[in-house]
C-alpha cells in the first residue's frame, strides 16, 4: 500500500511537471481570443433638467483581445491586452445602433496546472479608451464621442502542446460603462450606459521561455 501511494504522488508530480515548466517564472505569453456575448444594457438619458429616462436594450457583441504578459511569478502572468469589441444594440424605440470600441489595459492570470498538458487558470483584466461612432438618434445620425471603462474576471481552461501553444477556452463576466452627450430637437443629454455581461471566448495563446518556445517535459504527439 505505502509503495501504491508513493507510485501515484510520484505520477502526479510527473504529469504537473510539463505544465509548470510552461507557465514558470520568466516565460512570456502572446496570444489572442475571440469571443461572442449577448446581454442587457442600463442606459439613462439626463436633459438636464431633472428629466431623466431609463431603458435596458439588448446587445450582441463579438470581440478580438490580443494580448502579451510576463510570468512574474511561477504560474502567475501579468501583461497588457487590447480589446476590440463591435456591438449591436436593439434599443426600445426601434433605433438599433451599431458600434465598435477600441481599449487598453492591464491583464493578469493565475494557472492551477491539471497535468502535463492542462491546466485550470483565472483571469481578470481591466481596459479603458474611448470610441468615435455614427449614431441613429431619434431619426437623426449624430456623431458620438464616447468615454469607455470596462473590466472582467473569470475561469478558463487550455490544453498545451509540445510546442508550448495553448488552446483554451473562457468564461468571463464582464462589466463596462461609458458616457456620451448627444443633442436632440435641441435638447442636450448625457447618456450612461451600464452593461452586465458572460462573454465566452476561444483562442491561442504561445508560451515562450525568453527567447525559445517554453517546452514541457516528456514528448507529445503533436
Amino acid at each position: 500500500m505505502k509503495k501504491l501511494l508513493l507510485s501515484l504522488t510520484a505520477a502526479l508530480l510527473l504529469s504537473t511537471a510539463g505544465s509548470a515548466q510552461i507557465t514558470a517564472q520568466g516565460n512570456f505569453i502572446i496570444g489572442s481570443t475571440l469571443g461572442f456575448s449577448a446581454a442587457n444594457s442600463k442606459i439613462t438619458q439626463d436633459d438636464g433638467a431633472g428629466d431623466i429616462a431609463t431603458e435596458s436594450p439588448t446587445s450582441t457583441q463579438f470581440s478580438f483581445a490580443p494580448k502579451i504578459g510576463y510570468f512574474l511569478a511561477d504560474h502567475f502572468a501579468l501583461g497588457i491586452g487590447m480589446d476590440y469589441t463591435f456591438s449591436q444594440v436593439e434599443r426600445t424605440d426601434g433605433d438599433n445602433n451599431r458600434d465598435s470600441d477600441l481599449l487598453f489595459g492591464p491583464f493578469g492570470r493565475y494557472y492551477l496546472p491539471m497535468a502535463a498538458d492542462m491546466a485550470f487558470f483565472l483571469e481578470g483584466n481591466f481596459g479603458f479608451g474611448n470610441a468615435s461612432d455614427n449614431l441613429l438618434i431619434a431619426g437623426e445620425t449624430q456623431r458620438i464621442n464616447t468615454n469607455i471603462m470596462a473590466f472582467g474576471l473569470g475561469p478558463g481552461f487550455t490544453i498545451f502542446s509540445s510546442s508550448a501553444i495553448g488552446i483554451e477556452a473562457l468564461v468571463k463576466y464582464n462589466f463596462a460603462r461609458s458616457r456620451f452627450d448627444t443633442d436632440i430637437a435641441g435638447v442636450q443629454r448625457e447618456t450612461i450606459s451600464r452593461t452586465n455581461q458572460f462573454d465566452f471566448s476561444i483562442g491561442f495563446q504561445f508560451y515562450l521561455g525568453g527567447i525559445e518556445a517554453a517546452r514541457p517535459a516528456g514528448n507529445r504527439l503533436y
